[in-house]
């Protein structure tokens, strides 16, 4: 494998520049000259080969190889930092768990499993990026994050999937509503009813299309939002039912808001964790992702 030969000052100077939109600015703060900034960067588009900056008399900005590499400097040089932070202060020798994971699974899910997690790792941080679940699979394949939990099936072959559980789609009602309390619906009982669903750009609706497709089902939907916390807002309004994943339901007994299965077919998503092929990750996070295999797909 072909090493890129670039120095943290390189990446420092790359970053300063970003946030500042200033060679000049950037160079005060390094105590460097602006023809020594400038090499910097020079230096570090010859290692990435293209150009990260785009320069004016009166403005900088980044490239699109720029903005794509901005996420990845972050993270790396936090981490650095915060390596170099636990040889002075022992008390931070935990480590950080970086990760991207579903907005509904941080919800309900991923406290539970820290809790249990930070029990034995009390020193252990954490950087949690709740994305939605394309953005959330190319945080992990940029390498901004060390690992994400997202739905599976991406066909990359640069992404590896571990299962942790599966996700049923649900209807969400009202409690007074006529369906709620049934025990088993079929997706033609909910026809007479105004429907709420998300946008066809979410991985949700993609997948659930599909399956309905497959099956000769089509929703005819009154509502569309970009949300699923926006469409339990509306189902509580009583503005009409929702179809969505069980995770993204409220848990437990809510005051309003109730959940059917749905038969014929039922669908499902498959959560799992995903990391890059062949990527290393600092060892608290290969300990928490294991314990989350463990425990949360365990139970599931």
């Amino acid at each position: 494998m072909e090493r890129i030969n670039c120095e943290i000052l390189d990446l420092r100077a790359f970053l300063l520049v970003v946030e500042l939109g200033s060679f000049h600015r950037s160079a005060e703060v390094l105590n460097l000259s602006q023809t020594a900034v400038s090499r910097r960067i020079q230096k570090l588009e010859a290692a990435t080969g293209g150009a990260l900056l785009e320069r004016t008399t009166r403005h900088v900005a980044p490239t699109a190889m720029g903005r794509e590499l901005l996420p990845l400097v972050r993270r790396m040089l936090e981490e650095f930092d915060g390596s170099l932070f636990t040889f002075r202060d022992p008390r931070r020798r935990g480590g950080i768990v970086s990760l991207a994971c579903l907005p509904t699974a941080a919800f309900y899910y991923l406290p539970t499993v820290i809790r249990a997690f930070r029990v034995e790792h009390p020193d252990v941080r954490f950087r949690i990026l709740d994305l939605p679940a394309t953005e959330g699979l190319q945080a992990v394949a940029r390498g901004e994050v060390e690992f994400g939990v997202n739905i599976m099936g991406a066909a990359d072959p640069d992404l590896v999937f571990d299962r942790l559980a599966e996700d049923p789609f649900v209807l969400a009602v009202r409690k007074d509503h006529p369906l709620a309390g049934s025990e088993s619906l079929t997706w033609a009982d909910l026809a007479p009813y105004p429907l709420i669903t998300v946008h066809r750009s979410s991985a949700n609706r993609v997948l659930l299309d599909a399956v309905l497709v497959k099956s000769g089902v089509s929703l005819q939907w009154t509502y569309e939002v970009t949300h699923l916390s926006t469409s339990l807002g509306l189902v509580e309004a009583g503005l009409g039912i929702s179809v969505l994943p069980r995770m993204a339901t409220p848990q437990g007994d809510h005051p309003f808001l109730a959940t059917c299965p749905i038969r014929d077919p039922e669908v499902s998503r498959t959560i799992g964790v995903v990391r890059r092929r062949g990527a290393s990750i600092s060892p608290a996070a290969a300990t928490f992702m294991n314990m989350l295999i463990g425990t949360w797909g365990g139970a599931t």
